[in-house]
C-alpha cells in the first residue's frame, strides 16, 4: 500500500509540473527572448491582467503625438506595448522598436504589404495593400516555381532583413503580418480553402521560420471580429485558420464600437487555450465589457483613435486606470 501511495503522489507530480510548465513558441527554437515573453503574457492573463497598447503610425506621426498625450492627459499613464508596420520606412521602424524595447516596452509589428508583383519604392495603401488580386493570381502566388510565387519570396526575404535586425539585437517581437484575413478588404482577405490564406501563412511561417531562421518572432494570427456590413463584411474566424503549431496567439480587431461578446468567446474556443488578444481597436469598450471578455491578454488602440469623436477623456481614464490594465508606468 505504501509503495503504490508513493507511485501515485510521485505521478501527481509529474502532473502539476507538466501543468506548470509554460507554453512553448510554435517555433521549437524560438529565442529566449521570445519564450520569456511568451510565458509572461500566459502569466499575465492567469493573474486577470491585460496590458495596454498604441499603434505608432509613421504616416501620422503627429496624431500618434496627440494619442500618448491624450492618454497621459486621462490616467497619467503610458500604454505598455508600442505597435509599428514594416510597410512604411522599415529601417526607422526597426530602430524605433529598438529604442522602445530597451526603454522595456514590449514590441509588435504589423505589415500592410502590397501585392507581389508591385515594385514601387512607398507602399500605396488603395491601389496595392487594398488593391485587386484575381483568383488566378493567387492560384499562381501558390504555386511553387511560378513568376508570382519567386516575386512573393523576393518580398519575404526583403522585409524578413529587418525583422532579423531585431533578432540580433535580441528583440521578441509579437509578429503580427497579413492581419485581418478574413476580411474582404485587403487583397489576401477572404481567401477560403486548403489553397487559401492558410496556405499563404503556413507558406509564410516556413520561409521565416526555417529558411531565415527569425527566432525572436512570436506568430500572431489576427483576425477582424465578424460582421456582416456591405462591401466590409468579414467572415468567421475558423475559416481563415492554418492551425495550432503555426499561431502562438490568436487576436482580433474591433471597430465601429462593435464589441460583442462571441467575438472574444469564439475566438477562445478556436484557440483550444492558446492566448487570445486585441490586435487593434478603435472605440475603447467599457470596464463592465472588458471585464466580461477575460482571456484577451492586450489590447492596442489605433493611431487617431483618442479623438473624442471615438474615445472621450473620461472613456480613456475608466480604461486605462483600471487595476487589471499593465501600463508602461506600472509593469
Amino acid at each position: 500500500m505504501r509503495r503504490l501511495l508513493c507511485i501515485a503522489m510521485a505521478a501527481l507530480c509529474l502532473i502539476n509540473a507538466a501543468a506548470k510548465e509554460p507554453v512553448r513558441p510554435v517555433n521549437p527554437n524560438a529565442t529566449p527572448e521570445a519564450r520569456n515573453l511568451l510565458a509572461s503574457l500566459y502569466k499575465s492573463v492567469e493573474d486577470g491582467k491585460i496590458i495596454s497598447g498604441l499603434h505608432h503610425n509613421q504616416l501620422m506621426m503627429p496624431n500618434y503625438v496627440y494619442d500618448l498625450d491624450r492618454i497621459e492627459e486621462a490616467s497619467g499613464k503610458t500604454p505598455m506595448i508600442w505597435g509599428g508596420d514594416l510597410a512604411w520606412d522599415a529601417w526607422q521602424v526597426v530602430e524605433i522598436a529598438t529604442r522602445e524595447h530597451r526603454r522595456g516596452r514590449i514590441i509588435t509589428i504589423m505589415w500592410h504589404v502590397n501585392r507581389p508583383f508591385d515594385r514601387t519604392p512607398r507602399v500605396d495603401f488603395r491601389r496595392q495593400t487594398q488593391g485587386k488580386f484575381s483568383d488566378e493570381q493567387w492560384k499562381e502566388l501558390m504555386t511553387e516555381g511560378s513568376e508570382m510565387h519567386s516575386m512573393w519570396l523576393e518580398q519575404v526575404d526583403s522585409i524578413s532583413t529587418y525583422l532579423k535586425t531585431l533578432k540580433d539585437r535580441n528583440i521578441p517581437v509579437l509578429w503580427r503580418p497579413y492581419h485581418e484575413m478574413n476580411g474582404e478588404w485587403f487583397w489576401w482577405g477572404d481567401r477560403k480553402g486548403e489553397d487559401g490564406f492558410a496556405k499563404l501563412w503556413k507558406m509564410l511561417y516556413d520561409r521565416m521560420v526555417n529558411h531565415h531562421h527569425l527566432d525572436n518572432l512570436i506568430w500572431v494570427w489576427n483576425a477582424n471580429a465578424p460582421r456582416v456590413v456591405p462591401d466590409d463584411t468579414a467572415m468567421a474566424y475558423k475559416l481563415y485558420y492554418p492551425g495550432h503549431e503555426y499561431v502562438d496567439v490568436l487576436a482580433t480587431d474591433v471597430y465601429h464600437n462593435d464589441w460583442k461578446q462571441e467575438h472574444h468567446d469564439q475566438l477562445a474556443e478556436l484557440g483550444e487555450g492558446k492566448l487570445i488578444a486585441l490586435g487593434e481597436l478603435g472605440d475603447l469598450p467599457t470596464p463592465e465589457k472588458l471585464a466580461s471578455m477575460n482571456k484577451f491578454a492586450w489590447f492596442m488602440v489605433w493611431t487617431g483613435f483618442t479623438h473624442d469623436r471615438y474615445n472621450t477623456i473620461e472613456e480613456l481614464k475608466d480604461i486605462f486606470t483600471l487595476p487589471n490594465v499593465v501600463n508602461f508606468d506600472n509593469k
